[in-house]
């Protein structure tokens, strides 16, 4: 294969490139005055991989970086995510039309002890992302809320 696939699929993520100001929401928690995290996507290794980083100033939060790869003959995409407890964790992500999808269902470098997904929708001018996070704890059967993230482009 030449590469085609994987290059399309890489250029689809260019919306993401660049500085965001990150904003989350907890059900049921006020946390006034808390600060914005910062969040930074930008191409690596000749564009291959795009990479998040996420630095949050408050200290129940982690921090975290995380790669984003293209599979060179589907273009479907797998991003790997560390943070500063020690997690690493695999997700399956699609990304078309607008909508950013990021899912973990199966053990990685980490116990499943519970399943993970996120939605978020791109704004039609592509300054701002609103999404959430959801778990389950039932093996997928049902999803509940868990919290709430507006991405919104800084640089």
């Amino acid at each position: 294969m030449d590469g085609s696939v994987r290059q399309e699929a890489l250029e689809r993520l260019d919306v993401l490139a660049g500085e965001w100001v990150v904003e989350a929401d907890f059900p049921g928690q006020t946390m006034p005055d808390t600060p914005a995290a910062r969040c930074v996507f930008e191409w690596t290794l000749d564009g291959r991989f795009l990479v998040q980083r996420t630095e949050i100033p408050v200290a129940e939060a982690p921090d975290s970086m995380a790669i984003i790869a293209a599979d060179p003959e589907t273009g479907a995409y797998t991003q790997h995510y560390f943070d500063s407890r020690g997690v690493a964790r695999v997700y399956a992500m699609s990304f078309a039309g607008g909508v950013w999808r990021l899912l973990r269902e199966a053990p990685d470098f980490s116990p499943l002890d519970f399943r993970q997904r996120f939605t978020g929708q791109v704004s039609d001018d592509g300054a701002t992302i609103r999404g959430s996070w959801e778990t389950s704890h039932d093996d997928s059967t049902t999803w509940e809320h868990d919290f709430t993230l507006t991405y919104r482009r800084s640089g």
